[in-house]
C-alpha cells in the first residue's frame, strides 16, 4: 500500500510493508542515485514483515517530482522530518533508516525525531577517493542504536575505515556501493542479501 505524504518539502511517496501483529515499524529511504527498487531495500520489505516488522519505504520528494539530482542534505531533512509523523502515526517504535544519502539523514535527524534506532546501509563515509573529507561525525552523533551494513569493496568507505564508536557494523564481503558483488566473487548475490536480511532481523530483535 502506497500513500503520499505532504512535506515542506514537497510529496512524498510511503509505501508500507505490514506485518502482522508488528511490533516495530522500520522506515528507510534511498539515495540520491536511485530509488525504493533498491535491491537491499526491496530485499528488507520481503523478508522483515515475518518476523514483526513492519517495513515502510520513502521516496523523498525531490524522486517522486521525477527529479534527477537530489537537493542539499538540509533540504533531504526537511522531507524527512515531514514523513515522520505517517510514520510513527502506527503507535510503535520506528527505526529510522536508509541507504548512502538516506543513512546520513537517518543518523542526522535521530534523535530529534525519538528514533527507536539508526539503520545505515551503505553509509556514504566519504566521497570516493576523499577519505579526509569523513562523515563519520553524523554516523557517531546519531544518538540512538545504530547498525552499519556496509560492503567490503564500498569506495564511500570501507568497513576497515569506519572508526571506533557505539554503532554495530556488518560487513557485506566484496560489495561495492549498492551491495553487487563481483561475478568471481565466492559468494552469490542472493547468499549477499541474505547476509544482510539475517543481520537487520537480529538487530531489530535486539531493541526490544
Amino acid at each position: 500500500m502506497s500513500e503520499t505524504v505532504e512535506t515542506d518539502a514537497g510529496t512524498a511517496r510511503v509505501t508500507w510493508h505490514r506485518a502482522a501483529g508488528a511490533r516495530l515499524v522500520l522506515a528507510a529511504s534511498h539515495g540520491a542515485g536511485g530509488g525504493i527498487e533498491a535491491r537491499d531495500l526491496r530485499a528488507l520489505a520481503e523478508v522483515l514483515p515475518a518476523h514483526g516488522v513492519s517495513v515502510a519505504l520513502v521516496e523523498q520528494p525531490w524522486r517522486v517530482a521525477g527529479k534527477k539530482v537530489a537537493p542539499a542534505p538540509r533540504t533531504l531533512d526537511v522531507g524527512w522530518r515531514g514523513v515522520w509523523p505517517a510514520l510513527s502515526g502506527q503507535g510503535l517504535p520506528v527505526v529510522s533508516g536508509g541507504r548512502s544519502a538516506g543513512a546520513r539523514v537517518a543518523c542526522r535527524t535521530a534523535v530529534e525525531l525519538g528514533a527507536a534506532g539508526v539503520l545505515a546501509l551503505s553509509f556514504p563515509l566519504h566521497p570516493p577517493g576523499k577519505p579526509e573529507k569523513s562523515r563519520a561525525a553524523e554516523l557517531l552523533g546519531a544518538g540512538v542504536p545504530a547498525l552499519v551494513v556496509q560492503g567490503g569493496n564500498d569506495p564511500f568507505g570501507r568497513p576497515e575505515e569506519f572508526p571506533p564508536g557505539s554503532y554495530e557494523l556488518i560487513e557485506v564481503p566484496y560489495g561495492d556501493h549498492g551491495f553487487a558483488v563481483p561475478k568471481r566473487a565466492p559468494l552469490a548475490q542472493d547468499e549477499v542479501l541474505k547476509i544482510i536480511t539475517d543481520g537487520v532481523v537480529g538487530w531489530a530483535a535486539s531493541l526490544g
